[in-house]
């Protein structure tokens, strides 16, 4: 089962994280960023040099990110609660508000071709206690996920009846959003990846995959053939489109995000809670701008 969507076994890059999240192949540099949220780090990964360094600190508990077409990095601030665009380091907002409200802590976030910029926005960096933001107020009374146009500069709320979105990505031909709900049995509904047809900026549910509490999905990206290739606990796990399993990647930590990179596109690096992993595969990421 699987076989072929990968070669060689899983390495082990970097280590020394406290929850490594939202890792992304940056073609400028041919590097591997990604964040190191209760540090409040960003980090990038040299596959060159096989070095790691700091890219920036003090970034207010960034967690996902994804490439533009102008090459720049939009990313989510837990600290910020927004949207925010970086551009060689230098950081803008993108926004913040919904309805006069501010955001929870946008949590992960993709660009579709028509530059619509589509985000999850659950509760993590607010709650109390949180070591991934700033504890605060949930003031639009609710968890959604967002379609922002930038030329209008308007936002909409696409998906409002997921407990707790978190990781997004769409099929290669952006008529399917996956979706996974990582609010689980404690708030009374499963652990799940939900399938969304999309249409005119709307969503209509479309399928579904409910998952063990020892397999809990969060980041997951979709690749060339429209595969979801998805963080599941301790493991990544391969599904075709129709939800059906047809491969288990074992890791020796909880993952919690993913991302195609490399020269060719075809290595997955994978953060999982300390560290950033690599193994390669046969395929690449749907979006063409992250390879």
């Amino acid at each position: 089962m699987g076989e072929g969507l990968t070669t060689g076994g899983l390495e082990c890059l970097f280590t020394g994280s406290v929850w490594a999240e939202g890792p992304l192949w940056v073609p400028s540099s041919q590097t591997v960023r990604w964040s190191d949220i209760p540090n409040n780090l960003i980090l990038e990964f040299d596959p060159a040099s096989g070095l790691t360094s700091e890219y920036a600190v003090d970034v207010e508990f960034t967690n996902g990110r994804t490439l533009d077409a102008d090459g720049s990095v939009v990313q989510c601030s837990h600290g910020r609660r927004r949207i925010e665009r970086d551009r060689a380091g230098a950081v803008d907002g993108i926004v913040d508000s919904f309805e006069g409200r501010r955001l929870n802590s946008p949590n992960d976030v993709v660009i579709a071709r028509d530059s619509s910029i589509w985000f999850t926005d659950p509760p993590y960096g607010v709650l109390p206690g949180t070591k991934e933001g700033h504890e605060g107020e949930q003031e639009y009374g609710g968890c959604y996920v967002f379609r922002f146009e930038p030329a209008s500069e308007g936002l909409t709320a696409a998906i409002t009846d997921l407990v707790y979105p978190n990781g997004l990505a769409f099929s290669p031909d952006e008529s399917v959003l996956y979706v996974t709900d990582t609010a689980g049995p404690s708030h009374g509904v499963p652990l799940r990846i939900v399938a969304y047809d999309v249409a005119d900026g709307g969503c209509r549910t479309a399928g579904m995959v409910e998952l063990e509490e020892d397999h809990p999905a969060d980041g997951l990206k979709v690749d060339l053939e429209g595969r979801v290739w998805t963080s599941a606990g301790a493991s990544v796990r391969v599904y075709s489109p129709s939800f059906e399993l047809l491969k288990t990647i074992p890791v020796p930590e909880k993952v919690s995000n993913l991302c195609f990179g490399g020269p060719d596109g075809q290595d997955l690096y994978i953060t999982a809670s300390s560290s950033l992993y690599r193994i390669r595969t046969t395929t690449r990421g749907a979006t063409a701008l992250n390879v």
